[in-house]
């Protein structure tokens, strides 16, 4: 069994996404559950990195209400073209230019991509990538319903 960052990260959203985590489930006793789950130590402890660095980067990259204008153009490096090709980075504008995704929030989509240790990124990891953030990011609950909509039934829903 071959299972990587992400899917451990699908994992724990799937079965945590309904309520917070509470006080029992510390990191221990979800790498615990993890480990039960038949996942891989060392990528159990990247996951957990990697949802550190959700919160570390959300804090970092807290823009406010002018501070990015709207209509700015957001030019991808090469390294990031690498990770996203064409459709990927055409979905990331579509769900900006709905409102799905705000400047920030696209922002850190890009961080925690570019954190995972894929070499290519498919659309459907993606999708995930912008549910996870947007299930950690206050405010966002009709945003995130929306992506919730797309990942789970796997056909586009309209933005209300």
């Amino acid at each position: 069994m071959k299972e990587n960052v992400l899917d451990i990260l699908m994992y724990l959203l799937e079965n945590y996404m309904e309520g917070e985590l509470d006080e029992s489930h510390d990191q221990a006793s979800l790498k615990a559950e993890l480990l039960r789950a038949g996942f891989p130590e060392m990528e159990i402890d990247k996951a957990f990195a990697w949802l550190e660095g959700l919160s570390a980067s959300r804090e970092s990259l807290r823009l406010g209400p002018g501070e990015a204008g709207q209509r700015a153009v957001r030019v991808f490096t090469a390294r990031e073209c690498e990770r996203l090709d064409a459709e990927c980075r055409g979905f990331l504008l579509f769900l900006e230019r709905i409102g799905v995704l705000d400047p920030a929030s696209r922002e850190l989509v890009i961080d925690r991509v570019m954190a995972l240790e894929t070499p290519e990124i498919t659309l459907t990891d993606l999708k995930w990538v912008v549910l996870m953030v947007l299930f950690n990011q206050p405010g966002k609950e009709a945003a995130f319903a929306w992506m919730q909509d797309l990942v789970f039934e796997a056909g586009p829903v309209a933005l209300h």
